[in-house]
């Protein structure tokens, strides 16, 4: 199958969820979730393994993959306000998780294998990856390599036969199908699998008729988890920066209508559609702004309640002068705490850093009196640029850093907010590249495991330097390097730091201090 484009509402900003990280409690919760669908009886045992030297061995539980993996498993939104208590309901319930570290040579930093057993003693063998931001990937189901990323509703047919036999055992399912976006098989120990992926729901009497066939073991009907489906065949504008600057030659729209052009092509929807999409996360931002600035709780955190002391300061008169500036701390400090107390947020285009882009644009919008419309067609325009990072890099600090995480929400936070100013798509292009190129090598670093601290001073430290990329692009300063060349760079640095400096126990995660924070919330 070709490579499907990014989705804004898939891929950059999105998932609403609760928890300190999208690729941990939201990427778990995913994974957990298609294993749930798995069984049609209840799910009794769970063993988890991580690889010892990928980040889920040293972070699962500090970052929230064992509550997100539970909340999966127990059919929990990832809004349900008892998702920070999935593992407790999960032992309530009888169901034991266990998790494993050992040296199986994982190729990816957050890769899971997973053995499942429901109450009947049956039991599957999964292997998946959380790839940065909440996104997934199904890569083995016993043992047959797949490729499931929850953006499909997905047949998953095992069947009794031998590799001469399952060409015709394919022709038989596919004359029963019909219609279907794809199918692929494979064949193994005299056993095969048929996976078909489809648009729309299976409808009750095929799968009856699919499991009517005498080769046919088992039939997993898994449902979609994402908020935009795909297309096998699915056709964009641009899928890069330079494509975009070359479309933009002969269409004069903004960037923003760029990328509700883009994400309506991408996800066979209404351009309507698209901004109403948009206008739904925003209201879902600015409540978690309003509830960071009432104050937060949490017991499992470094750092109390902070969002109103810019507030005071500015009322004290010991802050130095800047209106913008300081609003953007204060929203963006509000976000980040609503996040560390398992409140609802928009990981934009992660958890990590789901601050620093409502955070600037929101403060922004709201201090210079600007209209609802700037303000969304700022998070348009951030989006599309989201979309390049995701094809040209990642969002995976465990893969390239805290560069591609609050990195990637800074230079987004840039070009939305030259889109606020009216500037060209070629403005709004330059300032993400600006930007990106300001934050070249960012560790992720966290202290005593959680995600707070240094991700709160990284998050306002990408709002401010989106305001400066931003007004040095509107000045019309030369970015030099163009926004691709600047992700491929980020993403080549990232891959080249070292493992304990992209979200494990390194830099501040390893100094004394952290050590002892570290122990006492244990």
């Amino acid at each position: 199958m070709q490579k499907i484009p990014a989705s804004i509402f898939n891929d950059v900003i999105g998932p609403v969820m609760r928890g300190p990280s999208s690729s941990h409690v939201a990427g778990a919760a995913r994974i957990g979730s298609i294993i749930r669908q798995s069984f049609k009886a209840d799910i009794k045992r769970v063993v988890v393994e991580f690889d010892v030297n990928g980040s889920l061995a040293e972070s699962y539980h500090g970052h929230g993959s064992d509550i997100g993996f539970a909340s999966g498993i127990l059919g929990m939104e990832l809004t349900d306000h008892s998702v920070q208590n999935a593992c407790e309901i999960a032992k309530e319930r009888g169901i034991e998780i266990q998790y494993m570290v050992s040296d199986y040579g994982a190729s990816h930093p957050n890769n899971y294998r997973i053995q499942v057993y429901n109450q009947n003693g049956n039991n599957h063998f999964w292997e998946a990856i959380s790839v940065g931001g909440g996104m997934i990937e199904i890569v083995q189901f016993e043992a047959f390599k797949v490729s499931i990323c929850g953006d499909f509703f997905e047949l998953l047919i095992l069947v009794d036969t031998t590799e001469s036999k399952l060409n015709s055992i394919v022709k038989s399912v596919e004359n029963i199908m019909g219609g279907y976006e794809e199918i692929t098989s494979e064949n193994g120990l005299n056993r095969g699998l048929i996976n078909i992926k489809t648009k729309v729901q299976t409808e009750a009497s095929l799968l009856e008729a699919l499991r009517s066939l005498s080769d046919v073991i088992e039939i997993i009907d898994l449902q979609p988890i994402l908020p935009t489906l795909s297309s096998v065949n699915c056709k964009v504008p641009f899928s890069t920066a330079s494509q975009l600057l070359e479309f933009a030659k002969r269409d004069n729209r903004q960037m923003s209508e760029m990328a509700v052009l883009y994400e309506s092509m991408r996800g066979n929807t209404s351009e309507q559609e698209v901004l109403q999409k948009m206008d739904d996360l925003i209201l879902i931002m600015e409540h978690a702004i309003e509830e960071g600035l009432k104050g937060t709780n949490y017991a499992d955190r470094i750092l109390g309640s902070q969002a109103n002391k810019i507030e005071e300061g500015i009322k004290s008169g010991c802050l130095i002068p800047g209106d913008v500036l300081n609003q953007v701390i204060k929203f963006i400090t509000a976000i980040m705490e609503v996040k560390s107390s398992m409140g609802v947020i928009v990981a934009a285009p992660t958890a990590g850093s789901c601050g620093c882009l409502p955070g600037a644009l929101l403060a922004v919008g709201k201090t210079l009196n600007m209209t609802r419309e700037e303000i969304r067609n700022g998070m348009l325009a951030a989006g599309l640029i989201g979309v390049f990072i995701s094809e040209g890099a990642t969002f995976s600090a465990e893969v390239a850093g805290c560069q591609v995480e609050c990195g990637a929400g800074s230079g987004m936070a840039a070009a939305g907010l030259v889109q606020m100013f009216h500037g060209t798509v070629e403005q709004c292009i330059d300032a993400a590249s600006i930007a990106l190129q300001n934050v070249t090598g960012l560790a992720c670093d966290p202290v005593a495991n959680r995600v707070e601290v240094p991700c709160l001073g990284k998050n306002i430290m990408g709002g401010s330097n989106a305001i400066v990329s931003a007004n040095m692009a509107l000045a019309g300063f030369d970015k030099v390097i163009p926004l691709d060349e600047t992700i491929g760079a980020i993403y080549d640095i990232g891959l080249k730091l070292p493992l304990e400096l992209r979200c494990t126990l390194g830099g501040l995660g390893k100094t004394k201090t952290s050590i002892e924070i570290s122990k006492r919330l244990l």
